[in-house]
């Protein structure tokens, strides 16, 4: 299984495709498709029928995956994409911004 350098409430930038330049919440990740879900990126439009959520049915508009690779985790110090490293902090593995070598929480 390849590693996942992404979490749910990472904010990450998009960039590669339709929404390059974006950047959004993480949502949820889907490690078994190696996608993430991120806020106001990749949305469709999903046609649903009539239900007790939605009594009068319709198109609506809600995100899809994008698969990580085309993501890029936000340095929470620059507040510019950077790569993602773990390290050893006493006995505990952590993820740090490549760029500022800031840990991310």
């Amino acid at each position: 299984m390849k590693k996942i350098h992404i979490k749910k409430g990472d904010t990450v930038y998009v960039n590669a495709g339709n929404d390059k330049g974006k950047t959004g919440k993480v949502l949820s990740v889907i490690p078994s498709k190696d996608r993430a879900i991120v806020e106001g990126v990749n949305m469709v439009k999903k046609h649903t029928k009539p239900n007790s959520k939605q009594p009068q049915g319709g198109i609506i508009e809600q995100e899809a995956g994008i698969h990580i690779s085309n993501l890029q985790l936000i340095d929470p110090k620059s507040g510019k994409p950077t790569r993602v490293g773990y390290k050893m902090v006493d006995d505990k593995k952590v993820r740090y911004a490549k760029k500022s070598g800031e840990e991310v929480k």
